[in-house]
């Protein structure tokens, strides 16, 4: 699989949280974003530098800078948006754009019903950000959005996701590596991922 599994210790005590049935909503999001800013830093491990200088109080030290590409940041709606804050406190200047999708309950088909993605798309990498993948369909319109806007250097940041998933964006987008903190076993009935961490949206926000 062109998936990375984030198994720091930091990341797995969150995510037994965020797994727990009795966590509560304000707990929910603030772990979220703690999360997803933690996996954020091993997506982008392989950012490009460039040597520099710097003056400090007491002299001057050799340093290095980002160079290369611009970022963008890509939430799915809606659990999506709760990973925002966090990875921008990684990377607080990245542009921001936002994806909407809906799965049909019945046919488990994705359709798009939102895209607003930054003008310069071709010239950024993109983090595109949802919380749980489950079939990957989701996933797989995302990563096609943000291709079409001219992206050619999309990571993929979720908490949890099924093999499932990750072989639906593996087969139609084999350059996007995933980045999840799990691997589950599969999905429920009304496809939510099992053992997963419930309907992440709704705990965020207290609605279904």
């Amino acid at each position: 699989m062109n998936c990375t599994i984030i198994d720091h210790p930091l990341v797995q005590h969150k995510l037994a949280l965020l797994r727990d049935e009795n966590t509560g909503s304000k707990e929910f999001r603030e772990l979220v974003g703690e999360t997803a800013m933690l996996i954020c830093y091993e997506a982008m491990r392989d950012l490009p530098t460039q040597a520099t200088q710097v003056k400090t109080p007491f002299g001057t030290a050799d340093a290095r800078l980002i160079s290369g590409k611009k970022l963008a940041l890509v939430p799915i709606m809606r659990s999506g948006l709760g990973m925002v804050d966090g990875i921008m406190k990684a990377i607080p200047a990245a542009k921001v754009g936002h994806i909407g999708t809906f799965r049909d309950p019945y046919t488990a088909d994705t359709t798009e019903y939102y895209c607003k993605l930054p003008s310069d798309m071709k010239h950024r990498i993109a983090i595109i950000a949802d919380i749980c993948i489950a079939t990957g369909g989701a996933a797989c319109e995302a990563i096609r959005l943000v291709k079409n806007a001219g992206c050619t250097d999309i990571r993929y940041l979720s908490i949890v996701a099924t093999e499932q998933g990750i072989d639906h964006i593996n087969a139609a987008h084999p350059d996007v590596r995933v980045y999840t903190a799990a691997v589950d076993s599969g999905l429920n009935e009304e496809m939510f991922v099992v053992p997963g961490i419930g309907d992440s949206g709704a705990r965020m926000y207290g609605t279904r």
